[in-house]
């Protein structure tokens, strides 16, 4: 059921928050050991939550608008006194002093906390392979990868065993484990959510942002979560819309533009294209007018990323040395010493590679060429965008040129792992906002995602037309079964 379904029952007793919440900590019991999602799992405090929602409706209160609800946190997310790890042996034993912004307002807002989830180390990969405590599975078929970094979120709410997960998009980190795993994932406008508490990777393009099994979740949940705060200075002081008012609002002329670029894709999946084009026709039966539009600049997205997201985690990860939390390698007296073997030893390979690429980016006699000349294709890509939303209100892309890939098929190969953010990697770039939702299942019975990329700010009109589009196909309702969801 949607979250508002489980609100009216709750609110008429027919379930209590403390049974909601025991169903999804025995499926957690049931699930996890297999699909390996989650990294902590909170059932005390999970239960103590669920307790204080029952009391308080149970006394005749108000409740607020996710109350009992029972969610899921990636763990590079603080949560105050909860171990907080971002799947890194570096902060294996970090317990956070404080609250991070988007996990209080879940608080605030009544939702349970199960358990912080599994991610790539530091949010720095696709698969969520790169776990210094292990991969997370796909529940469609444990021998494919859920996605990445955000695959423990994507996985947890895929299974049942939450109802909404919170994850953090660099590059495409929750529309892409979004589309492996057939939920939705939702990136935000860069700034429309507080990035406060949310332990930096790329600090200009880190956002936050839900996982959830319908568009409806995913209006409710960005509404609790997005707002100004004071305590992140590039968070926007805007009001924020009630983004449920028009989801049933009529998609007739809506201009959809089809990103010619990314159909021509030389590593397109064959079932990916033609699902996504099926979509987009469905779209157009709705009222919707489709167009061909071009952003010259598309595909040198990839290139530019990975010369500006290395170079922010450099920066962000030089915090890590030593000497004031996290890891201490205890080889050596010597302090130049300890501090290269406590890096070496507290970050895995794919850590290491990204700042050994970014601090090179960075370096004298390289900047020009590397960073600066990102910047400034960067800012070619924003513009192309720009340009597109002159004619069109809605863009229109696979989410991942594939379906999801065997557990293990880039281990050696960390470029073509690369590639599988192709495809959402530039509204990272031009802190544009997107959603990844179901559209279809490829001839092994994986989902596929399609792609809606909206203007700044414009994530109540992308919702619209995402949920006009599940409403109309309903693709989860007629899914085929999985080697291992039950």
């Amino acid at each position: 059921m949607a979250i508002a379904e489980w609100r009216r029952q709750l609110s008429l007793g027919k379930v209590s928050a403390r049974e909601l919440t025991q169903e999804k900590l025995s499926r957690i019991k049931d699930l996890d050991q297999t699909l390996h999602s989650f990294l902590e799992v909170t059932s005390d405090r999970a239960l103590a939550d669920a307790d204080r929602i029952d009391e308080a409706r149970a006394a005749g209160q108000e409740l607020p608008p996710l109350a009992g609800i029972p969610f899921a946190i990636k763990d590079n997310l603080c949560t105050r006194g909860i171990k907080t790890t971002c799947a890194s042996r570096m902060l294996a034993d970090f317990l956070p002093p404080y609250e991070s912004t988007v996990s209080q307002r879940l608080w605030n807002s009544g939702a349970v906390l199960l358990g912080k989830t599994n991610l790539d180390e530091f949010a720095m990969g696709s698969s969520t392979e790169t776990s210094a405590f292990g991969s997370t599975l796909n529940p469609w078929n444990i021998k494919k990868v859920p996605g990445g970094s955000s695959g423990g979120s994507a996985a947890a709410v895929a299974s049942g065993q939450c109802m909404a997960a919170l994850g953090s998009d660099t590059g495409g980190s929750i529309r892409q484990p979004a589309s492996f795993c057939g939920v939705v994932g939702l990136k935000p406008t860069y700034g429309r959510v507080s990035r406060w508490g949310l332990i930096a990777f790329a600090s200009s393009l880190d956002q936050v942002g839900p996982f959830t099994s319908s568009v409806s979740d995913a209006a409710e949940v960005l509404q609790v979560i997005a707002g100004s705060d004071p305590k992140d200075s590039t968070c926007l002081n805007i009001p924020v819309p009630n983004y449920s008012d028009s989801l049933n609002d009529s998609i007739s002329g809506l201009r959809i533009g089809l990103i010619k670029e990314c159909f021509d894709q030389e590593g397109l999946s064959k079932s990916v294209k033609d699902s996504v084009l099926e979509a987009a026709n469905c779209l157009e039966t709705l009222g919707a007018e489709l167009t061909e539009v071009s952003c010259p600049r598309f595909n040198d997205g990839i290139a530019t990323y990975y010369v500006i997201a290395p170079s922010e985690a450099s920066a962000n990860l030089a915090r890590y040395d030593g000497v004031k939390y996290g890891y201490r390698s205890e080889a050596s007296e010597d302090l130049a010493i300890m501090t290269a073997r406590s890096r070496a030893e507290g970050f895995g390979s794919e850590v290491q590679r990204r700042i050994l690429i970014g601090t090179y980016a960075l370096s004298a006699g390289y900047v020009d060429a590397y960073y600066r000349k990102a910047q400034q294709v960067r800012t070619l890509i924003r513009r192309d965008f720009e340009a597109a939303f002159t004619k069109v209100d809605i863009l229109l892309t696979p989410t991942a040129p594939t379906t999801a890939f065997s557990a293990g098929a880039h281990a050696d190969d960390p470029l073509s792992m690369y590639l599988s953010d192709l495809l959402t990697i530039p509204a990272n770039l031009a802190g544009i906002p997107a959603i990844s939702l179901p559209c279809g299942f490829d001839q092994t019975g994986l989902p596929i995602g399609l792609q809606l990329i909206g203007n700044v700010l414009d994530e109540q009109r992308l919702l619209r037309v995402a949920y006009q589009y599940e409403k109309a196909v309903n693709v989860m309702g007629s899914s085929p079964s999985g080697e291992f969801i039950p």
